[in-house]
């Protein structure tokens, strides 16, 4: 028996873990920037590194080999005119005013950033394609069904056409928030972008399909087809706060970004409606994605 206000119950669920993990992964975004350009032009230590008021102290390594040094240690001594001190080997220097150790930073590889986003849409995806399992969801329910237009070549070359011209359109959109002074955060987008041909293959190949499949099984199909079709709700109601939630979802591209985003999430719902096909939005929300990178990123 078709389990629908269960499936939607827990629909919900799994879109408030995203969108949490997705503001989570913002403030980590924002902090790493943070402290990577307060580094600039620093020593380890926090001192800038052309000056040269203090005092420096250099240590003598002790020899490692067991052996015993030629030259007999000697008292600390301080040159007034380079403004130096040396310590014999032998010196003790009392915890208190030893320098203390850097603490480790975290570094963001494109490699980290693109396996964190797999794992996270993957698991996205698996729960709701079991849920919608367990509960007994139509896949009719979720626009997957053997009508041509739905999972034919028509879908598949509808989705190519369709992404290209919302690939223009995101294309214009920020060219137009560039030229009036809004800022679209690139941020995730150039942490993403790799650095061998490898890395892009594993992106183009794995990570960008992944996003496209978990986003529309969400946004498009869990949020707007199974409620539409199960509670007779209009899907264009249910578009637009499913647009709501996908703008949202997209904060760490800063307040443009959400607002191109929650647009370009409207136009994807209403191919969504219009053809009843989750397979063409999924290829059309790949398209734009591959695009971008390919345009902005890839060298």
């Amino acid at each position: 028996m078709t389990q629908w206000g269960s499936f939607l119950v827990v629909t919900l669920i799994i879109l408030v873990v995203v969108l949490v993990l997705a503001r989570q992964s913002q403030a980590l975004i924002e902090e790493y920037e943070t402290d990577d350009q307060s580094e600039e032009g620093q020593s380890v230590d926090g001192h800038s590194t052309d000056d040269q008021s203090g005092v420096r102290l250099q240590l003598e390594r002790p020899q490692t080999n067991g052996s015993t040094p030629d030259t007999p240690s000697v008292e600390p001594t301080t040159d007034t005119e380079l403004g130096e001190t040396h310590i014999a080997d032998d010196e003790f220097i009392p915890p208190a005013k030893r320098q203390p150790e850097p603490e480790q930073e975290l570094v963001l590889t494109p490699l980290m950033m693109q396996a964190n986003v797999a794992v996270t849409q993957g698991i996205v995806a698996v729960l709701v394609i079991a849920a919608a399992w367990y509960f007994e969801i139509p896949a009719a329910a979720f626009g997957i069904v053997t009508e041509p237009l739905s999972t034919g070549w028509p879908a598949i070359v509808g989705g190519l056409a369709f992404g290209l011209v919302l690939w223009v359109g995101n294309e214009g959109a920020t060219r137009v928030a560039d030229v009036i002074g809004a800022s679209y955060d690139e941020r995730v987008r150039e942490l993403l972008a790799p650095e061998s041909k490898s890395g892009w293959l594993l992106l183009f190949g794995v990570v960008l399909p992944l996003i496209a499949i978990s986003e529309e099984l969400l946004f498009r199909a869990a949020l707007i087809g199974v409620p539409a079709a199960g509670f007779d709700i209009s899907p264009w109601l249910l578009a637009v706060g499913s647009s709501a939630a996908f703008a949202l979802g997209h904060g760490a591209q800063g307040p443009v970004g959400i607002v191109v985003t929650g647009l370009l999430g409207f136009v994807l719902a209403a191919g969504y409606i219009v053809t009843g096909s989750l397979l063409l939005v999924v290829i059309a929300h790949y398209v734009i994605n591959a695009l971008e990178f390919f345009t902005h990123e890839y060298r």
